[in-house]
């Protein structure tokens, strides 16, 4: 059995690759998650005859064999699927348009930068010369226009424009697009912008003008992301963040919309464990507090400057270690040759102590120094992941006080990285 799925807070670009996959796999079943947008979930309910959606519910996961994800590369924005990652005897067909990778390791996948998600899609149904019906069609330019606002957003591009055109060609309806397109702005989103204007803030996050907004709401209110986008173009700041919590503080919603190149809103809610586009995204966030929210936004802004370095960018490889059983006079000797200040210390491959020269301080007579370097090491041992940024690496030098920190993968010590390293990145010293 073959079943197709998306993201949860399904959106039009959602549902018609979906539908999409249908075409492209014929006999295959599409899952609906359970949160989808209300504009789509009118679509849905007019179109309910054409579209055969089910829910998790209605399906055995165990007869499934082949899995076929839409829009999206991890396993945490799904719906109910978690028994399928599990499962090494599964075949899982991707279609994604975001330049991150997630989580999901695909048997086959298709992914590459596109405005919207259909793009990549209608391609493969041109291709293949799969014959798709006017209501399709409509559905899928529906899907294009979203999330690319009308071939307008800076992530659009020219085959999104190409497939727009071969969808019109296959009798795209403009005036129905029209109507499910149409966003609801109503007496609920008036009260609210205003709430956030009036509790409006501006400040300079690396060098870009932002403004975090936390707001108390009731009950579900649609098109917050649509108050999110007045907000912005309102206070006229380069990106915008909305923190909705209930008043259970249950669950928090964070949407985000930037026009500024270099804050990536997508790449920001992927941390946060939601996502979307360099210019539109959102996170559903549970049992939080909206100040550590807040914080947590403007370190991930602070870190995104220059996104596309890492720390695996920068770091020092191979790492010269020495075993939890070398002698301390050994350990100065390499000290001394390497002209270093500091060694991580292993145990086989297993990162457990780090020892530096002012650790020798310790030494109280000369007999220690046959010592083994695990009774002098320090086990509290700051380390940082590859894919960090090395703002985020330099913060914890600083804090810490300390001169180096083990990249740590998997357990394992694959790289270091220096106060050396952290500023030939700060000032723009590292080779093309």
């Amino acid at each position: 059995m073959r079943i197709i799925t998306t993201h949860k807070n399904t959106d039009f670009d959602a549902l018609a690759s979906m539908v999409a996959a249908t075409v492209l796999y014929p006999g295959a079943v599409c899952i609906l998650p359970k949160t989808v947008n209300p504009n789509v979930r009118a679509f849905i309910s007019i179109h309910k005859d054409v579209l055969d959606l089910r829910s998790p519910e209605d399906i055995d996961m165990a007869e499934v064999t082949s899995f076929v994800v839409v829009d999206t590369n991890n396993w945490c924005r799904l719906d109910r699927m978690s028994a399928l990652s599990k499962r090494d005897d599964l075949e899982i067909i991707m279609w994604d348009h975001h330049k991150d990778s997630g989580d999901i390791k695909a048997t086959w996948s298709c992914q590459e930068e596109t405005g919207a998600n259909i793009t990549l899609m209608v391609r493969s149904l041109k291709k293949e010369k799969k014959y798709i019906t006017p209501i399709q069609a409509t559905l899928f330019l529906t899907g294009l226009y979203e999330d690319t606002g009308n071939l307008t957003f800076p992530s659009s591009t020219a085959e999104d424009a190409y497939a727009a055109g071969f969808l019109l060609e296959n009798k795209a309806d403009i005036n129905v697009i029209g109507n499910f397109l149409r966003q609801a702005y109503g007496e609920k989103q008036k009260n609210i912008l205003f709430q956030m204007l009036q509790n409006a803030n501006r400040e300079k996050i690396n060098g870009y003008s932002v403004s975090i907004n936390k707001l108390k709401i009731d009950g579900h209110v649609n098109s917050l992301a649509v108050v999110v986008g007045m907000y912005r173009e309102i206070l006229n700041v380069e990106a915008a963040f909305g923190i909705f919590t209930s008043r259970d503080k249950e669950k928090s919603m964070v949407i985000a919309r930037s026009n500024a190149e270099g804050i990536d809103v997508g790449a920001i809610m992927r941390s946060m464990g939601g996502g979307g586009h360099p210019g539109a995204s959102s996170a559903m966030l549970k049992s939080v507090n909206p100040d550590a929210v807040e914080e947590w936004i403007r370190e991930l802004i602070e870190g995104n400057q220059q996104a596309s370095v890492q720390i695996s960018d920068i770091m020092s490889f191979p790492v010269f270690t020495v075993e939890s059983d070398t002698k301390m006079e050994k350990v100065a000797s390499i000290l001394k040759e390497k002209g270093c200040t500091g060694l991580p210390v292993v145990k086989g491959e297993k990162l457990v102590g780090i020892i530096s020269r002012r650790d020798f301080k310790k030494i109280k007579r000369e007999s220690q120094l046959k010592s083994p370097v695990k009774a002098f090491m320090n086990t509290n041992v700051m380390t940082i992941e590859p894919g960090k940024s090395p703002i985020q690496a330099a913060r914890i030098m600083v804090k810490h006080d300390i001169g180096r920190l083990p990249v740590v993968e998997d357990g394992r010590i694959i790289g270091i990285i220096t106060r050396s390293d952290s500023m030939l990145y700060f000032y723009d010293m590292l080779p093309d």
